[in-house]
């Protein structure tokens, strides 16, 4: 990584608000997916495991800021979902069947989509009201 591009990258993520830090995460986690989905296709045992690796601790992060008292329920039901993204991460990891990989990707782009929806509902709530 170029030293201006990761001086970027810090710029963007000091600068970003508590939603664009959550969809960045969940961007970087299924970036992460879809490159180790491409080294099962390439067979490249390194790369798979670096990928999984990398997404996995995303995926860490995102449970570890679960707030379980404000969240409740909503913050139990992802803190379950997460927990199958990383035991499917591990099969996938394990096994080298990325099918483990695609379903773990299919849950966070579901939650991705869901996600991007209540910001910009909430985002127009604020504009209407202002």
């Amino acid at each position: 990584m170029s030293n201006g591009y990761g001086k970027y990258k810090k710029a963007a993520v000091e600068s970003a608000n508590k939603e664009k830090i959550l969809l960045m995460l969940y961007e970087g986690a299924m970036r992460f997916i879809k490159q180790a989905v491409e080294a099962v296709d390439n067979k490249d045992i390194a790369k798979r495991g670096e990928s999984i690796g990398r997404a996995y601790d995303i995926i860490m992060e995102l449970t570890s800021s679960l707030n379980f008292e404000v969240g409740g329920d909503m913050a139990k039901n992802l803190e379950q979902l997460y927990i199958y993204c990383l035991d499917e991460l591990t099969r996938a990891n394990l096994t080298g069947d990325k099918k483990h990989l695609e379903n773990s990707l299919k849950v966070l782009n579901i939650l991705y989509d869901g996600w991007c929806k209540a910001i910009e509902s909430v985002k127009k709530k604020e504009t209407k009201s202002a």
